[in-house]
């Protein structure tokens, strides 16, 4: 059975507001808000992998205390400037 866009959007914004630290559910959360409505397939793929990886990784890597991989650079570094913009 096949997911429908709609459904995948909303699974990965849940997925982005249960993380297993409560930073990166607001991080992760204000991002999906932002942005998942209007990613392709192709970045809902890249986003769904980076929902994989370890909270406190993901934290490091979008606080700026240790640098990202290089394979998620990109995506880390628009989750930043999103979590951390000024309101």
């Amino acid at each position: 059975m096949t997911e429908t866009p709609e459904n995948r959007l909303k699974r990965l914004t849940m997925r982005s507001m249960r993380r297993g630290i409560k930073e990166m559910d607001i991080i992760l959360s204000r991002y999906a808000a932002a942005r998942l409505s209007s990613m392709s397939g192709a970045e809902l793929d890249a986003y769904e992998a980076l929902l994989s990886e370890n909270d406190q990784d993901l934290y490091q890597w979008v606080s700026g205390q240790i640098p990202a991989p290089d394979a998620l650079a990109p995506m880390i570094a628009d989750i930043s400037e999103v979590a951390f913009a000024a309101k």
